[in-house]
Parts: structure tokens; C-alpha cells; sequence
């Protein structure tokens, strides 16, 4: 017990810490069970009790029991299944970063902070070494669907939105446009993985493959649900924007990558070609005098 009373604002900080480190304890278990990897495991609830025994310590100096986020924790739980377990655990080791930075205002005050702090900044160390989730070896096979998407069929949707300028026709030459091109990119990606010597060939194709049908579909729908061609094409646009942005976070927190140039290089290449391939648009229409 510490003998030096805390301040209301040592407290209270200690307090939301205490509730934190019950919250986190409550995740890091969940998502160890979920894991079939048994060192992975065995980390994860290693750094779970750390985190009870944290807790523990903040109880003993504050006086009050404090409650875990039950609704919180689920949470991770659940988006550790659909995202990965490295995404979550990226997102809730930048959080001890942080809290390890305000740990170290409380040094003269708490000398347990300063253990705590110590503890936090190791569960960082022992996490990055563990990770080695299966989706992530596949990023790259991913990117280069995506990526590959984003520029041709919205290239392809906006040619085609002036020069049909009818929302169903447009819809339907950019699905069969987007899906013969999945094959063709999956096909592809199988044979250069296969080239390159990787046992695993098929399922970067798989990857590859999935990652370019998820975004011809998202692309490809506006199309289906107005039926303003400008409207559609506006709505388009902003998807393509949305999807990139979602990606280049997931990427950027799971593989410790810079957000903001990742984001803005790529959003520019698609919204470029986007543009360029509009005018095209008008112009074929315009000097072959197709009407439609």
C-alpha cells in the first residue's frame, strides 16, 4: 500500500488504468482461446495474468474494485476473428504505449508506475516477436488484387458511365468485366507464386482472387442501386476512396506501416486513372458517334 496520498488526479487516472488492465486481461483471454498455435497461446495468457496482477496492484492503491469493459472486450474478441488477432493486439499495444508515456507522470508519486510502465513496454517486445498470422504472409497477394481493382475497373466504370450513360449496362459490362479480370489476376498470381518457388501458390491466388471480387462487388453496386449515372458514378468514387482508406489502416496498424503516404499514393493513382479514363470516355463517344 502506498503510504503518500494520491492526488484526485493520480486517482482518478489510476482508476480508469485499474479498469483498463481488467479489460485487456478479459481480451488477451478470449482471443488465447480462439488460438490454435500453442506458444501464441501461452503468451497471450501470460500477459493476460500480468495484466490481473496490474489490476491488483491499482486496487490496493486506489481502494475501489473496479469493473472490466465486458462489451469492449467482446468486441476485440469478435474483430480479432473477422480482422485477425495481430490487428487488435497492434491496436491495443499502441494503447499501452500511451499509457506507459503517463505512467511515467506518476514516477515521484507511484513508485509501482514505474514496474507497471516497464511491464507494458515488454508486452510490446514478446507480442511483436510472436505474431505470425497466416493472412498477413498474404498481404501482398491482397494489395495486388486490390490495388489492381481500384485502377482498372474504376478506369473501366468511368469509361463507361459517359459513354452509356445508363446505369444497368454500365453495371453489367462491370461485372463481366470484373470477374473475367478475377480469374484472370487469380490465374495469374497462382502461376508467378508458382514460378517464384512458393509451396503455398494457391492460396496467394486465393487472396489475390478474393481481395479483387470484394471490390469489384463494392464498385460495381452503385451502379445497381441509382439510377442516375452521375450519381452512381459520384458514389463510385467515394468507394474507392473508403476502401483504400480501410485497407491502408488495417495494413498500416498490423505491419507497423506509415498511414498517410500509403493512403494518399494510392487514392491518387485510382482517382487519376478514374479521370483520365472518363474523358476517354467522352471522347470515344464523341468521335466514334456511338448513341445508346
Amino acid at each position: 500500500m502506498n503510504e503518500n496520498p494520491l492526488s484526485p488526479s493520480a486517482k482518478k487516472f489510476l482508476m480508469k488504468m485499474q479498469a483498463n488492465e481488467l479489460t485487456e486481461h478479459l481480451v488477451y483471454t478470449k482471443i488465447a482461446k480462439h488460438l490454435k498455435d500453442e506458444h501464441n497461446k501461452d503468451v497471450l495468457e501470460k500477459i493476460a495474468q500480468e495484466e490481473l496482477k496490474h489490476a491488483k496492484i491499482w486496487e490496493n492503491l486506489t481502494g475501489v474494485k473496479a469493473k472490466p469493459n465486458r462489451r469492449k472486450a467482446s468486441w476485440l474478441s469478435l474483430l480479432s476473428i473477422i480482422l485477425g488477432f495481430t490487428f487488435v493486439l497492434k491496436k491495443m499495444e499502441n494503447g499501452e504505449g500511451n499509457a506507459a508515456k503517463q505512467y511515467s507522470t506518476f514516477f515521484a508519486q507511484i513508485p509501482e508506475a514505474k514496474k507497471i510502465a516497464e511491464d507494458e513496454k515488454h508486452h510490446e517486445t514478446e507480442l511483436l516477436a510472436m505474431l505470425d498470422e497466416e493472412r498477413l504472409q498474404y498481404v501482398g497477394s491482397m494489395v495486388l488484387g486490390l490495388s489492381d481493382a481500384l485502377v482498372e475497373l474504376s478506369g473501366t466504370l468511368a469509361g463507361l458511365t459517359f459513354a452509356l450513360q445508363n446505369t444497368r449496362l454500365i453495371a453489367l459490362s462491370g461485372l463481366i468485366t470484373g470477374i473475367s479480370a478475377t480469374l484472370s489476376m487469380a490465374s495469374s498470381e497462382y502461376l508467378s507464386a508458382k514460378n517464384r518457388g512458393e509451396a503455398n501458390a494457391a492460396k496467394s491466388s486465393m487472396y489475390t482472387g478474393i481481395a479483387y471480387v470484394f471490390t469489384v462487388a463494392f464498385m460495381v453496386m452503385p451502379y445497381l442501386i441509382f439510377s442516375s449515372y452521375v450519381v452512381a458514378l459520384a458514389v463510385m468514387m467515394i468507394t474507392v476512396v473508403i476502401i483504400i482508406m480501410m485497407f491502408t489502416y488495417y495494413t498500416s496498424v498490423a505491419k507497423d506501416l506509415p498511414f498517410g503516404k500509403r493512403f494518399l499514393e494510392m487514392a491518387g493513382i485510382s482517382l487519376s486513372v478514374t479521370a483520365i479514363s472518363f474523358f476517354i470516355g467522352i471522347l470515344v463517344k464523341k468521335f466514334l458517334g456511338i448513341q445508346i
